[in-house]
């Protein structure tokens, strides 16, 4: 039994020491020609991104951006439609005045604010639609007004203004 468990012994020392003889030999080069990331970059195209999003803006909304600009008094002169340094300062500090961010593009909350916003007029709903404003408040009939103010659960002026105390 001692030579069995020492033949076996013997065996998987001869086995450990003869296995990587028979292993594949890989080398990995430190210096070689890919980055981290696996991707060789060009002269041309390092340190340069893909730039998103609008980075012009079109010479008919330079012009009606112009005129909303005129029209509040943060641009002088006519709307000559080229997206320049003047119109641009204008831009800023139109937005910066109402606490917007500023970079060169108009914000969508001052285009909005100048009353360049999105055109729903040709939305799929837009057919039927009204896009009126509200009637005010002194058009709604009396009673539906305290039908309101009940189903609130607010005491109007009237309604308390009969009571005696």
């Amino acid at each position: 039994m001692l030579s069995s468990r020492a033949g076996i012994a013997i065996a998987l020392a001869a086995l450990m020491v003869a296995a990587p003889a028979f292993a594949t030999l890989t080398h990995k080069s430190t210096t070689g020609t890919h980055s981290r990331s696996g991707h060789k970059l060009s002269g041309k195209t390092r340190g340069k991104h893909k730039l998103h999003g609008q980075q012009v803006i079109d010479s008919a909304r330079a012009t009606q951006i112009q005129q909303a600009l005129i029209r509040e008094h943060y641009l002088n002169g006519s709307a000559s439609g080229e997206w320049d340094a003047t119109t641009q300062a204008a831009m800023q500090k139109y937005q910066s005045d109402h606490g917007w961010q500023t970079r060169l593009l108009p914000d969508s909350r001052a285009l909005k604010s100048l009353g360049l916003g999105p055109d729903y007029s040709g939305a799929l709903n837009a057919k039927d639609s009204s896009f009126a404003a509200p009637a005010p408040a002194s058009a709604i009939p009396a009673g539906q007004a305290a039908g309101f103010a009940a189903a609130s659960g607010v005491a109007t002026p009237v309604a308390s203004a009969g009571v005696n105390h």
